[in-house]
């Protein structure tokens, strides 16, 4: 894994063989999910089983998506996972205000003693509308991402391009409120590695950072996807030498003009080649 997590897998949390696979796939997070992947007569199921692994470290880190915090789920879901030794983060679906943030903050504590790091997820135009009030709501939130599909049918959107300015505005949103550039939503065709390799080129181009995946297939397509190519790290490194070599602006053999924020994208880029 890059120093940053490219791949965030979800598995099902009433399925505790899929979550044993997903902890193996060698993906740089796994999310368990209490959420939409789990029927109502499975929730309580679900909640018990992700409570009972995650008493212990897991080889990888793990976040657990809750049920929506206006329902009738959350709250225990809250209180069986937040506590436990193995949980790495929660992922809060259908944020739609700061205070959605500050409720959870305020209640969700590690077994450590200090605060879970939060995601949130904007689902509905009122989400996006609010996307930096909600980027910027309390420290213990570390990144906002778009779960499509339910903004998709808020929207009524068919198209995907219908989605481009929602996408912008959250990449927007994490960026000035300080945060790691959001995370893809999930390709939902898992036969379609074609497609996702294409979907995860534009959403490299739009700003995004890694993606969410629902099965181990699409993992390599992805990290392949948003880790630097050969040609963007040569030009990086060059970009970085000649930064340390002379102060200010200035042009390269090959005619590149190269400042301040070229320096700050070639280290940036770079960052994605070094492995913790």
């Amino acid at each position: 894994m890059t120093g940053f997590p490219l791949t965030w897998l979800y598995a099902p949390g009433h399925r505790p063989p899929v979550v044993a696979k997903a902890l193996a796939s060698g993906a740089d997070v796994v999310v368990i999910d209490l959420e939409d992947a789990v029927a109502p007569d499975r929730k309580a199921y679900a909640r018990s089983a992700t409570a009972e692994l995650l008493r212990d470290p897991q080889p990888v880190p793990v976040h657990v998506r809750v049920n929506a915090l206006s329902g009738p789920w959350a709250r225990a879901d809250l209180a069986a996972v937040a506590p436990a030794p193995g949980l790495s983060g929660l992922r809060l679906p259908k944020v739609s205000s700061p205070s959605d943030v500050v409720r959870v903050a305020r209640r969700a504590v590690s077994a450590r003693g200090g605060p879970l790091p939060l995601y949130a997820l904007l689902e509905t135009a009122l989400g996006i509308e609010r996307a930096h009030a909600v980027a910027a709501a309390h420290p213990s939130l570390r990144g906002i991402a778009i779960g499509e599909e339910d903004l998709r049918a808020d929207l009524g959107v068919r198209d995907d391009a219908g989605l481009d300015w929602s996408r912008s505005r959250v990449v927007v949103a994490a960026r000035a409120a300080g945060l790691a550039p959001p995370t893809q939503s999930v390709h939902p065709d898992i036969r379609d590695l074609d497609g996702l390799r294409a979907s995860c080129a534009r959403g490299r181009a739009l700003g995004f950072l890694g993606r969410a995946a629902i099965h181990p297939r699409q993992l390599p397509v992805i990290e392949r996807a948003y880790l630097p190519t050969e040609e963007e790290i040569e030009q990086a490194e060059t970009i970085v030498k000649a930064a340390a070599t002379t102060q200010g602006a200035q042009a390269l053999p090959d005619g590149t003009f190269i400042d301040t924020a070229a320096v700050l994208a070639a280290r940036r880029t770079l960052s994605l080649t070094t492995r913790p």
